[in-house]
């Protein structure tokens, strides 16, 4: 993970330590239901990729790869909604 500068690792914590009380929102204009109608949660999220090596049933491997080119990208998709179900099941 990238480290932040001691300057702006104390501004943010400044910041973060003021209520929302205090923000000034004077030059931000209000927002209305409309304005959300087509907006997507996390559509520029990307999380950090990690290489490593990790053993897969020839077996389960060989339906990733029969799906087409992307097959890395599918199994990361198939455990990612294995952890948001577990997770969801736990809160």
């Amino acid at each position: 993970m990238k480290q932040i500068s001691k300057p702006i690792q104390q501004e943010l914590e400044a910041l973060a330590a003021n209520s929302e009380h205090e923000i000034d929102f004077s030059d931000i204009p209000a927002t209305t239901e409309q304005d959300w109608l087509f907006a997507e949660r996390g559509k520029f999220y990307r999380p950090i990729k990690q290489q490593l090596t990790v053993r897969v049933d020839a077996d389960v491997l060989a339906w990733l790869k029969s799906q087409g080119k992307g097959y890395q990208s599918r199994l990361n998709e198939i455990l990612r909604t294995a952890m948001l179900e577990q997770t969801s099941h736990l809160q």
